[in-house]
């Protein structure tokens, strides 16, 4: 790909802050937009340049949607609608140009590789039950794919378990079986820039969960009487992380690029998200992550507290990619960030 000229991404997850990013370093915006969500995203028409409509999110590695966006000499931008929407036969189907690592992606969308890829990383992980029968603590039981905590579900038996995923129409194959670890949900976001060789830091956010974190607020006499809690996630917290900390954050995210490297090369392209607790032992656990910009940098649009150590000027994650496409582009290594 010898320039380019516009960035596109999916109407859903970050696009807003992708395309306002893009727009601030000269691109050329689109948007692949559902037509039940052109009422919102047509309210920004002063950083979106064009709106392309599609039937469904399936639609984006439709012929049509394809031509166009080479036509304009686009690059997508992935966000966590594409683990969940897209999948993996869509991505490898995409003939369009990504910023990152498309089988990063694959690798994000399986909870088995996900957790191979933290136990190469070196990070601290929960202990993994191989099956139901292993249970002896409380667990959490998560699907596979980016379904912001949809289906996920707490058991402290192997009996347990089972009923819990007979009641979904699912059989314990099709999840992951985690211990549930108590502390302070972190989510640490990343940057990992290929043009300047160094890893940053650029954001940390709690996810607000709805039903769990809505516990919070029943007094104890009446929660027992409450449904099952749901881990669906309906929005972010910022957060600053205890600056000791900070090392072993670091720590864990130059892991996680150098496993990245040998395990899906090239590995680490831009934005990624180490997501965990922090115990009251100051001891950080990672139990999952994503390979792709997250929802929670929708927090920072005109920066994070950490963004600013780096830069001068408001500096999204959005914004981030964009700056290192054109980097790349003036530096001759577009190939370098492209898969």
């Amino acid at each position: 790909m010898r320039e380019v000229r516009s960035i596109a991404t999916i109407a859903s997850h970050s696009a807003l802050q992708i395309l306002r990013g893009a727009k601030s370093e000269g691109f050329k915006t689109i948007v692949l937009c559902p037509r039940d969500r052109v009422s919102l995203y047509s309210r920004f028409l002063n950083f979106i340049d064009d709106i392309v409509l599609i039937d469904g999110m399936g639609d984006v590695c439709s012929d049509e949607a394809i031509r166009r966006l080479n036509e304009e000499d686009a690059v997508i931008v992935p966000h966590g609608s594409f683990v969940e929407y897209i999948g993996v036969e869509g991505l490898e189907r995409l003939d369009v140009p990504i910023f990152g690592n498309r089988r990063l992606m694959i690798w994000e969308a399986d909870q088995f590789l996900k957790m191979r890829m933290l136990e190469r990383s070196g990070v601290k992980v929960p202990r993994v039950f191989r099956s139901p029968e292993e249970v002896d603590r409380l667990v959490i039981v998560k699907m596979h794919g980016a379904k912001g905590g949809r289906g996920y579900f707490l058991a402290r038996s192997p009996e347990e378990v089972i009923s819990k995923c007979k009641s979904l129409g699912i059989s314990p194959d099709e999840c992951i079986i985690q211990e549930f670890v108590i502390g302070t949900p972190m989510y640490f976001q990343y940057f990992n820039s290929v043009v300047m060789k160094r890893l940053e830091l650029l954001g940390c956010d709690i996810r607000y969960e709805s039903d769990v974190d809505g516990l919070r607020r029943v007094p104890v006499p009446y929660a027992d009487s409450l449904s099952e809690p749901t881990f669906t996630v309906v929005g972010n917290i910022p957060l600053v992380v205890r600056e000791s900390l900070l090392v072993k954050v670091f720590e864990y995210g130059e892991g996680f690029v150098r496993a990245a490297e040998e395990l899906v090369p090239p590995g680490v392209i831009g934005p990624f998200c180490l997501e965990g607790v922090c115990r009251s032992d100051l001891e950080i656990v990672i139990f999952e992550f994503s390979g792709r910009i997250v929802a929670g940098t929708n927090l920072y649009i005109n920066g994070s507290p950490y963004s600013w150590l780096y830069f001068d000027e408001p500096m999204s994650m959005g914004r981030r990619i964009a700056r290192e496409i054109r980097m790349a582009e003036e530096h001759g290594m577009l190939d370098k960030v492209l898969t």
